[in-house]
């Protein structure tokens, strides 16, 4: 299952700050000009905090550790931590450091994930374990784990309790992904069950951290966070269909990635199902029963995927769980960051159009 979050650069500094009001900006977000102002410069404190968190005494360590800080990446969990805190008061002391918390957990996976994943490349970047060895790779990883921990014991045992608790949800989901649906079990429930685990629980954390440490009233906390959860499950279900169906000069990447590593996603699920049919079905199933590395038996199942009904009943799950999503926030006060998370829902919709 590819990360739909780690995968492409990060907006530079200069597009939070020059879009017009109302302009969608970056993953179509909605800033306006005060909201644009404010998140350039509480993005920039969290990259510095970010660069000092991973500074140690030990240089091999540090080097690994700012390997991935400097490659760049999105930001999408911290962005979202700032834009929560909207709903309070954004000023607020534990804000910024809990937007590096979130960061440094993502980052931490990500060493992790490259060793058990065997991966060279990573942002466009060797790979820490490619570069230096799995066992360094694999200690950086836990070092900043640590260095996230030690900012969390600073925002109070509530934060340090959510973010044990979305710790686990990201192991248990990476070990159900590992081993599988249980004989019998219902194969899409799983799917869905580790995506929620490994990609929904730190995305709702990030909403929840901002929200909570900026003092907002608690029947707020509670929908950014649900709201979070369902946006970063429906942006993972949404490279799940760009994977199959973009071409490499729109999404930058290979098309058929998943297909071709054998990792099966929402739209395989929904063929293997029966949900749908079309005139190729059976030599589909036969084809995802099979080791799609030789080229000519990837690009016709390839083929044969993008015309099967199972993408429109993918996309329609995708709407459901963005306009879930956007149910909850059309909840919460009319401000600007509620726009900008609105934007979002749209965003993940229309990039698969």
């Amino acid at each position: 299952m590819s990360n739909v979050f780690a995968e492409e650069p990060r907006p530079s500094q200069e597009e939070w700050g020059a879009a017009p009001p109302q302009d969608a900006g970056p993953f179509g977000l909605h800033l306006d000009a005060a909201l644009a102002a404010d998140a350039k410069e509480r993005l920039a404190s969290v990259e510095e905090l970010l660069l000092e968190s991973v500074h140690g005494e030990d240089p091999l360590l540090t080097e690994a550790s700012k390997h991935l800080v400097v490659a760049g990446g999105k930001r999408f969990r911290p962005m979202l931590v700032l834009l929560a805190s909207h709903f309070g008061d954004p000023a607020a002391a534990g804000v910024v450091p809990a937007a590096v918390v979130v960061e440094l957990t993502h980052l931490g996976t990500l060493y992790h994930d490259d060793v058990m994943d065997e991966a060279t490349v990573r942002r466009g970047r060797e790979s820490a374990n490619a570069r230096w060895t799995n066992t360094v790779a694999i200690l950086t990883g836990d070092y900043l784990f640590a260095r996230a921990s030690d900012l969390l014991a600073d925002l109070g045992p509530d934060a340090v309790r959510i973010q044990a608790r979305a710790f686990a949800r990201l192991v248990r989901g990476q070990i159900q992904e590992t081993v599988g649906p249980a004989e019998g079990g219902d194969d899409l429930k799983h799917y869905l069950r580790v995506l929620a685990d490994k990609t929904g629980s730190l995305i709702a954390v990030s909403g929840q951290f901002g929200a909570l440490l900026s003092g907002a009233p608690a029947s707020v906390v509670e929908t950014v966070t649900s709201a979070c959860e369902k946006i970063g499950i429906a942006f993972q279900l949404s490279d799940d269909i760009l994977d199959i169906d973009s071409e490499a000069e729109q999404s930058g990447k290979t098309p058929g990635t998943d297909l071709r590593e054998g990792i099966r996603t929402l739209p395989m699920h929904h063929v293997l199902a029966g949900v749908g049919s079309g005139p190729d079905d059976a030599r589909l199933r036969e084809l995802l029963a099979q080791d799609l590395s030789d080229d000519t038996l990837h690009a016709e199942a390839l083929a044969l995927l993008r015309a099967h009904p199972a993408m429109d009943h993918a996309r329609a799950d995708l709407r459901h769980w963005a306009e879930d999503a956007r149910a909850d926030l059309l909840t919460l006060p009319d401000i600007p960051a509620r726009s900008a998370f609105t934007g979002l829902c749209d965003y993940v919709v229309s990039r698969t159009g």
